[in-house]
């Protein structure tokens, strides 16, 4: 089996030596071998093709030299030894006479290569009839454009989405337009692989190409009714594209940033299912039948990473008892233990309850429920039902933040997420809370009496605290130390605010909505007012 990572991969030339290829697109779960012997400033999909190299024990693979990272990859590997068969081939970034001369002369190396490594002589009619018609699909669908996208990632949207979905990221958009005729009537084995540099040459561009006016194709499609955009941490070139498009797009758009392991997944999902909620509609979907014959009651339990919050409504939406306790022992027994002390606050018991929503990152492991709805749908709805007026609602939660764009009905538009990192989240307060020695109540409030404008040069949690250590240290008031802090919380999170753009009034959400000072630098950091309401 020869393994391969790149479309412009002449998978059809080893057909003429009747070899099978395959994709290597596996997501690992960290990249202990890969970190190893690579520098750890490689790209995260330059590290995965190491660590599956590696632990797979891959004897034959080949790369193309399409960026600097896979010229490393191609070092690190060949250095490490685990490939018997290990080939570079040298990718033209350009479509002219010349790079098609080129990139057939390459393409004749690597058979030359093959030939010489197997001692197989090289099947021209095989490789002739190796080469499929294009497949025409019809229908609407969801496309994932962008950077690669691992097989796993793939599963994991198609398994959410409402419509049909395309990988169209690299591998997923080869497609060659091949002259047969040509190719049957080529004069000799040099015109061959000219027609066949064209084909390769020809296809919808990568972003590393010179020219990428053709990619357009990918989201201009009257079909495509949604697009989940992925990027890599570090490599620019998708960065570059999604700026680009993403305020050219009329269609709903997320844009998931990942370092190509399966760290965050569930983050990743929540992401995803909200996306999914968003196109197909909470509205259309169906609900449990309640029976009008007595008065019933519904129940929403959001397990979050701080704290299991439950809601009870009547059959008038009025809200007839909330409890919030703090997540611990596992999502099922805080979900009981607070849905427990909420039937017991409203004075019914667990047989009036009609119908049970769970949300939050602890949803799926909560067993009596009837349905799981994302936190960013249930937010939508919430914020709707507080406050009609609401478009924009900014939630800080214990270990996430986002902002959602949502319209006259409730639904949602839009929304950004935070990433994995803990920055601008309560997380990051409680920690700077406990680095400063003193509790989350008193920092709501002291950093309201700065007197000095101190500024924190780091997001990262881990950084943000020893300069706060270096700060206590160098005897700074606290209240300044916190005013910074809040700033740099207010930074972070108005960065979300403004990708989606200032819109409508505001309600700011989650317990970082009890922090005055948050608040204040956040109105301060935006100039608009802060919707906050009890139940925040």
């Amino acid at each position: 089996m020869i393994y391969y990572v790149c479309k412009y991969t002449p998978v059809e030339l080893f057909a003429g030596f009747k070899e099978e290829c395959t994709v290597l697109d596996d997501m690992p779960d960290n990249f202990d071998l890969s970190d190893r012997i690579a520098h750890p400033n490689l790209c995260g999909f330059g590290k995965s093709v190491i660590q599956s190299a590696i632990s797979k024990n891959i004897d034959k693979l080949v790369l193309v030299n399409c960026c600097d990272t896979m010229r490393r990859v191609y070092d690190i590997i060949k250095d490490n030894g685990t490939c018997s068969f290990l080939y570079l081939i040298d990718l033209p970034h350009k479509f002219g006479c010349c790079q098609r001369k080129n990139f057939a002369e390459s393409l004749m190396n690597l058979k030359s290569a093959y030939e010489k490594y197997t001692g197989k002589q090289f099947d021209c009619d095989a490789f002739k009839t190796a080469f499929s018609p294009l497949e025409k699909s019809s229908g609407p669908y969801v496309g994932i454009l962008g950077a690669r996208a691992g097989r796993e990632m793939e599963a994991m949207i198609k398994k959410y989405m409402p419509y049909p979905v395309r990988n169209l990221t690299c591998i997923g958009n080869r497609s060659l337009s091949m002259d047969m005729d040509a190719l049957k009537n080529a004069s000799d084995e040099k015109q061959m692989f000219m027609i066949y540099a064209d084909a390769l040459l020809s296809q919808i561009p990568c972003c590393r190409m010179n020219d990428t006016l053709a990619r357009r194709r990918l989201y201009t499609d009257p079909n495509l009714r949604g697009v989940i955009y992925h990027t890599i941490k570090f490599c620019d070139y998708y960065g570059f594209e999604y700026s680009e498009i993403k305020d050219k797009l009329t269609m709903p758009i997320l844009k998931l940033e990942t370092d190509y392991t399966r760290q965050s997944e569930g983050q990743l999902q929540t992401r995803i299912q909200a996306f999914c909620e968003t196109l197909s509609g909470l509205e259309n979907k169906r609900v449990k039948k309640i029976s009008p014959i007595k008065k019933h009651f519904v129940a929403g339990i959001d397990s979050g990473s701080a704290s299991t919050d439950v809601v009870i409504l009547d059959d008038s939406k009025n809200i007839i008892s909330s409890v919030i306790i703090p997540t611990g022992g596992g999502a099922q027994s805080s979900a009981k233990k607070s849905l427990d002390e909420a039937l017991f606050r409203a004075g019914i018991d667990r047989s009036s309850i009609s119908r049970i929503v769970t949300t939050g990152y602890g949803r799926a492991y909560i067993s009596d429920k009837d349905k799981s709805i994302t936190e960013i749908s249930c937010h939508a709805k919430g914020a709707h039902h507080l406050n009609p007026a609401v478009r924009t609602i900014i939630d800080i939660g214990g270990q996430d933040s986002k902002v959602i764009r949502i319209d006259e009905t409730g639904a949602v538009r839009n929304f950004v997420m935070n990433d994995k990192c803990a920055a601008g989240t309560g997380r990051f307060l409680e920690m700077m809370a406990r680095a400063l020695g003193i509790s989350l109540d008193e920092m709501s409030t002291l950093g309201l009496k700065w007197k000095e404008d101190i500024v924190i040069t780091s997001m990262c949690t881990v950084f943000a605290e020893s300069e706060v250590v270096s700060l206590i240290a160098q005897n700074k008031a606290v209240p300044d130390i916190i005013h910074g802090l809040n700033n740099s919380v207010a930074a972070k999170v108005s960065t979300f605010v403004n990708r989606l753009g200032l819109m409508g009034d505001f309600m700011m959400t989650g317990g970082v909505a009890k922090n005055m000072g948050v608040v204040r630098a956040l109105e301060d950091k935006l100039g608009i007012k802060l919707y906050i309401c009890k139940e925040a």
